[in-house]
């Protein structure tokens, strides 16, 4: 059914609520965030029309308006934002345990073929929206595969269930088979009939998205930066410097280029609304370069460690001011789960003596992914205006947790708690503007 059908003109809920105005940092700024153990939303029209303390707010209310009372065990909280993803992997989650390149060809390349079939797309990208809400993730930037009818089955099922999402149809036309390969000029075809068809309908949004720079050619990316110089409010979504092989790979590709970045750089895709997958191994400079180009890195720490790529360096991007989020990266991440990314991310951080508070994780993985894609404005936080897209965390739902969170004193104690100990079965319910799709 679809979340934008019906909309309720106004709805109320109690409970503990937390959500973000700024980034915690590393030593848990009290000023970032708002922590309610008895709050209240109030929601009109699938958006944002109130936030506060429920004493406060309760006697403002109409009196026949009946208030969803979700209790002390459970808080509520933005969904979770997912800023790097594969649909059509969905199927091949845990596949293997190769490094990058023999695992794109002996998994993904085979898997990925089916979507020529706008059926079979049609058909995974339900699971995999079930999935997400399941996992509390309402906003995700999505990887489809080389075929149009990937994206169009996509955008087709998210446009009926009225979700916010970013995807867009692969450019590939070198290093693969030819059942998912395209050309520079049937790739620029079919990506600029795609962005005129779904850009900006509905809750919906473009990005050009070339698989990596060694499956592209030189005039595939030149044609990628075209279309985004034509394009300036469509996103850009890639891959950059995940692994070792790769980058002596891009090397090989492109002699002239002095490290990963220029390839990037070089033809037009370097800019806000950018952004790339991993970010593992880069210089010093790269980093730099990456942030004042206004561009993201998306974090993946379970396919990081899944496919033994590396760590994300947290202090290093700080120190260059390069914005990052989380990201699951399904099918070479693990979960579906941002609370098991989350985990990931902090272990990730302790194997380099660095420090990933559990305010800091949720935060990148809400607010922080919102600014990372340029949609604070409409999603990531409680702040009025906002689509009413949240989740509803419950830390009963384990024997284990419950016994966790009795014993914690601080809010810092129960979001490390859970997150470290935490999955789908904690998200009691998801709701889309305003209206419960899960369960």
């Amino acid at each position: 059914m679809s979340a934008v059908a019906g909309l309720p003109s106004l709805s109320a809920h109690r409970g503990a609520l937390l959500h973000f105005s700024g980034d915690p940092g590393p030593d848990d700024d009290a000023t970032a965030y708002q922590y309610l153990e008895d709050g209240l939303l109030l929601i009109a029209d699938g958006r944002i029309a109130a936030c506060g303390p429920a004493a406060a707010l309760l006697p403002t209310l109409p009196r026949d308006l009946a208030v969803t009372q979700h209790g002390a065990q459970r808080l509520l909280m933005p969904g979770f934002i997912d800023t790097h993803i594969h649909f059509p992997q969905t199927d091949m989650i845990a596949s293997g345990g190769r490094q990058l390149l023999d695992w794109l060809n002996d998994y993904t390349f085979p898997v990925e073929a089916r979507f020529a079939d706008l059926a079979h797309a049609r058909d995974v990208a339900s699971f995999f929206v079930d999935e997400l809400m399941r996992n509390g993730t309402t906003t995700a930037q999505v990887f489809c595969s080389v075929h149009a009818a990937s994206v169009d089955g996509f955008f087709g099922v998210v446009r009926e269930r009225g979700l916010r999402m970013i995807a867009g149809k692969v450019l590939m036309d070198r290093n693969c088979p030819d059942s998912v390969r395209d050309t520079a000029e049937s790739g620029e075809r079919d990506t600029r009939a795609l962005i005129e068809r779904w850009h900006g309908v509905d809750r919906l949004a473009y990005a050009i998205t070339p698989r990596f720079a060694p499956t592209s050619t030189e005039a595939q990316l030149d044609s990628a930066g075209r279309i985004a110089r034509d394009h300036p409010d469509v996103y850009i979504h890639s891959h950059l410097a995940e692994n070792h092989g790769e980058i002596a790979w891009v090397r090989q590709l492109f002699p002239w280029s002095a490290g990963y970045l220029d390839v990037y750089e070089r033809y037009g895709l370097l800019r806000e609304r950018a952004t790339y997958a991993h970010c593992l191994h880069l210089s010093a400079d790269e980093r730099r370069r990456l942030g004042a180009s206004g561009a993201c890195a998306a974090c993946s720490p379970t396919s990081n460690l899944y496919l033994g790529s590396g760590l994300f360096d947290f202090d290093a991007s700080d120190a260059a001011g390069l914005r990052y989020a989380l990201a699951t990266d399904v099918g070479g991440g693990t979960s579906f789960s941002q609370l098991r990314t989350m985990a990931e991310a902090y272990k990730v951080a302790q194997m380099q003596g660095q420090r990933l508070p559990a305010l800091r994780a949720f935060y990148l993985a809400t607010l922080g992914g919102a600014r990372a894609l340029h949609l604070q404005d409409r999603i990531g936080s409680f702040r009025v205006g906002n689509e009413a897209d949240f989740i509803v965390l419950d830390w009963s739902t384990t024997p284990l947790m419950q016994r966790r969170i009795a014993a914690t004193q601080r809010l810092d104690e129960k979001l490390l708690a859970l997150m470290m100990l935490g999955d789908d079965r904690l998200v009691a319910q998801t709701y889309i503007l305003g209206q419960a799709v899960l369960p």
